[in-house]
């Protein structure tokens, strides 16, 4: 009989095998993702991959109630983990389980479940929570606003932590349902599609399914009594916008905009390739902020962003952001640009498309109109610091950066670039430098010098430099003698420059992401 001898190391390593990671193999994941801006925001150790809401809302008192089902993969061995929430909560469970649970900071939720969790297993977490959302106030400020009949959250860069249980940044997307019950005669949007909708006992309950990727801060809901209008596109896609019934003057103007979402969205399809989503819409709350929020699949507008009537061009800004921010989000919330940017860049090209001013006559003023000693140009849209995040450099300058690549490439390349980028990142998170390195590659040619100049440098290019790229001259230069010759002329001797038709339409939505909370953001 042959007998197999087993040396004590090979023991060793077979034991080792069969027992479970020790207690001191399991720590608890980090209070905060990571990000730059923002350290706190988001948590480490886990992925989301969808959202189930089960929510219950009363206008009258503004009490939320709320049973929210995580599905997550741990991403290492997790003692413990947190999720950011601002209101109460009542009971926590992880895979079944009564976890413990503790509030800390300014957003924390704590939660240390019955077992372990280990690297790489599939997690369910339930939570169950409560409160009057208008009454967090997180730094001083909020991201819910009450209405005369009902309650909205939406804000950038956070909105979650006051409705709902989450990992709290752009670089955690995951798929959502939200179902919310109300009042009969009240309804509740959200994002996506709605699916179902019935009635019992006085509550009418809204079911909807966002079907793809999504940030925390681009889930929103809105609660109150609207006019609400749906189609379909040409290529079935659903349609619905919502309207407050008590927007008294800008009624007329926010449909008369809103309304164009469709024409608006097949025309970008053309810049930026297919709509990367599973319905369109917008909604106009009767919200006293001034700014508008790319909401994903339905973004928000204040009626503030009609009070001087129809502007198509913030519902082209928003949309934009469907492929520019939501569908291809930022990493770190330094990136602000590969958002704002490009958002700003579509409004030009609308403006190049009705004929009311071209995207160079539109950067030729930007720079014209820009003195060197403007503070405008010390902000860094690549890298702006969270004090000017949403600053109008990381729009306009953001901008003019997209045109000194156009001209130095060739619209043949820049367009390739535009409709490429949403397709090479869709459904995740990119960088700055991620862009630079896509447009070198699409278009052959070393950009990072023009990137730098554009985007980093405190300071206003020069008239010869911005004269190698075609912006050194004002909209109303003449054509004749080449950028390099305008740029060398005596600042005397340049006309002034003459304002694009667009630009005051443009201009009014200069406050489209201004916020009012979170230092300006």
């Amino acid at each position: 009989m042959h007998r197999r001898i087993i040396v004590p190391s090979a023991l060793a390593a077979s034991l080792l095998l069969a027992i479970p990671a020790s207690a001191a193999d399991f720590t608890p994941g980090a209070p905060g993702i990571g990000d730059s801006y923002y350290p706190t925001s988001g948590n480490g150790g886990y992925d989301v991959s969808h959202y189930d809401l089960r929510l219950k809302y009363e206008p009258a008192t503004d009490l939320l109630e709320g049973t929210a089902t995580i599905v997550a993969t741990a991403r290492q061995n997790l003692s413990r983990f947190n999720l950011d929430l601002g209101l109460k909560v009542s009971e926590v469970r992880v895979n079944g389980r009564l976890a413990k649970f503790a509030a800390s900071g300014a957003h924390e939720l704590e939660v240390t479940p019955a077992v372990p969790l280990e690297k790489n297993k599939a997690i369910s977490i339930v939570v169950r929570y409560a409160g009057k959302p208008s009454e967090v106030k997180i730094d001083g400020w909020s991201a819910w606003a009450r209405t005369p009949d009902g309650g909205v959250a939406a804000q950038e860069p956070d909105s979650a932590v006051w409705w709902f249980p989450s990992n709290d940044h752009p670089l955690d997307k995951a798929t959502f349902d939200v179902s919310v019950s109300v009042p009969d005669g009240t309804q509740a949007i959200s994002n996506g599609v709605l699916q179902s909708q019935s009635s019992r006992l006085g509550w009418t309950r809204f079911n909807w399914r966002s079907n793809k990727p999504q940030a925390t801060y681009l889930a929103t809901l809105a609660v109150g009594k609207f006019d609400i209008t749906t189609d379909r596109t040409a290529n079935g896609l659903p349609v619905l916008n919502a309207y407050s019934k008590d927007l008294g003057d800008n009624d007329g103007a926010a449909r008369a905009s809103i309304e164009r979402t469709t024409e608006v969205a097949e025309w970008l399809e053309g810049v930026f390739g297919p709509y990367p989503f599973n319905s369109l819409g917008g909604y106009v709350p009767n919200v006293t902020s001034g700014f508008a929020l790319e909401t994903q699949t339905r973004p928000f507008y204040s009626p503030r962003q009609f009070s001087n009537g129809a502007n198509v061009s913030v519902v082209v800004h928003e949309l934009a952001h469907q492929w520019y921010g939501d569908s291809v989000s930022v990493r770190d919330w330094k990136d602000i640009w590969v958002n704002e940017g490009f958002a700003r860049y579509s409004q030009w090209l609308w403006s190049e498309k009705e004929g009311e001013g071209t995207a160079q006559e539109l950067a030729d003023y930007v720079y014209a109109t820009r003195t060197a000693e403007d503070p405008f140009w010390t902000v860094k849209p690549g890298d702006p610091g969270a004090e000017n995040q949403f600053h109008i450099a990381v729009y306009d300058r953001g901008a003019l950066a997209l045109q000194a690549l156009r001209n130095e490439i060739g619209d043949e390349d820049f367009f390739a670039i535009l409709k490429g980028w949403p397709q090479q990142f869709a459904y995740g998170n990119a960088r700055v430098a991620d862009f630079v390195r896509y447009a070198e590659r699409v278009s052959g040619k070393p950009l990072a010098e023009l990137f730098d100049t554009w985007l980093y440098q405190p300071s206003k290019p020069s008239a010869s430099t911005a004269g190698a790229v075609g912006l050194s001259a004002p909209a109303a230069a003449p054509a004749s003698g080449g950028a390099s010759a305008r740029s060398a002329a005596p600042r005397a001797a340049q006309p002034k420059p003459v304002q694009p038709k667009s630009w005051k339409k443009i201009a009014a939505t200069n406050t489209v992401h201004e916020t009012e909370h979170h230092g300006g953001h």
